[in-house]
This record gives C-alpha cells, sequence and structure tokens, in this order.
C-alpha cells in the first residue's frame, strides 16, 4: 500500500516531482513545493492537459487566459494543452502537495 502524503519533506531547495503512475495516455505525479514559484520568464507550456488537485498547502496559479488563482486543499484546475501557465506562490512554512493527472495520447 502507497500513501500520496509518505515521505513529505517541509523544506527543499527545489520543487520535487515523482511519477506515481505512467500508462500509455496518462502520467499521474505528485509535487511538493515549499516555498518554490516558476520564474515570470518561464511558466510551462504543455503539449498535453494537466488537471491538477490541492491535496495540501496553499498556492496560487496562473494560468494563460483565465487569471490567477488561489488555491486550497480540495481545490482542483483543468489546464488545457498549449496553455501557458505558472506557480505565482507556494507556502514556505508547510508543504504543499499537488497531485497532477497529465493526459493525451501523446504520452
Amino acid at each position: 500500500m502507497n500513501n500520496l502524503l509518505d515521505n513529505v519533506p517541509h523544506k527543499a531547495d527545489k520543487e520535487l516531482f515523482t511519477t506515481l503512475l505512467k500508462r500509455q495516455g496518462v502520467r499521474i505525479e505528485r509535487i511538493v513545493s515549499t516555498g518554490q514559484t516558476t520564474p515570470n520568464d518561464a511558466p510551462y507550456k504543455q503539449d498535453y492537459d494537466e488537471w491538477v488537485l490541492l491535496v495540501t498547502g496553499s498556492a496560487d496559479l496562473w494560468i494563460d487566459g483565465e487569471g490567477e488563482f488561489n488555491l486550497l486543499p480540495g481545490d482542483y484546475v483543468l489546464i488545457p494543452a498549449h496553455h501557458a501557465h505558472r506557480v505565482t506562490w507556494t507556502a514556505k512554512n508547510e508543504a504543499t502537495v499537488w497531485l497532477a493527472i497529465h493526459f493525451d495520447t501523446l504520452l
């Protein structure tokens, strides 16, 4: 049995990405942030859709054309393929754990 919240660091120099499952067309990963953000000049822009659930902590997420959202535990959002997006803030005093599902036939 595995647990999404096992071995979650409370401080790290960079975001930690862990692939939990990968199959044709889908990849599920855990992302742990401890105060990290995406640089303004380097937003993510992916060739696949990404559904993200904030499990613990808090964060602000900006998506081009949709604006900025404050996310709390339980909040989720779909980031469409080819939409620039970035994390503009994550809590520094606690781990922010994300569950991300990337899906497309190209994976």
